[in-house]
């Protein structure tokens, strides 16, 4: 991976995380927070994707996969935090 595709995989991370709180919480989590979220939110995209069989391709289709895994990862510890 050279520099390039990591700034923009943390560029997607950062929208992605910034989207999935502010769909679930109001607002968003800071820099760091937005791309921690948005980086897990990717992978777990990712995975639930792939098990539906469904390809996303080029930059939006990645910004909507990470965003919807992101959400995914949000109420997942939201409801860790409730029990």
């Amino acid at each position: 991976m050279d520099i390039i595709s990591l700034i923009i995989f943390l560029a997607v991370g950062a929208l992605a995380g910034w989207l999935a709180g502010n769909i679930t919480k109001g607002s968003g989590f800071g820099v760091t927070g937005n791309m921690i979220v948005g980086i897990v939110g990717a992978v777990l995209g990712g995975f639930v994707f792939g098990l539906f069989g469904i390809t996303t391709g080029g930059l939006l289709g990645a910004i909507i996969m990470a965003t919807i895994g992101a959400v995914i990862f949000l109420y997942i510890i939201n409801i860790a935090k409730k029990t």
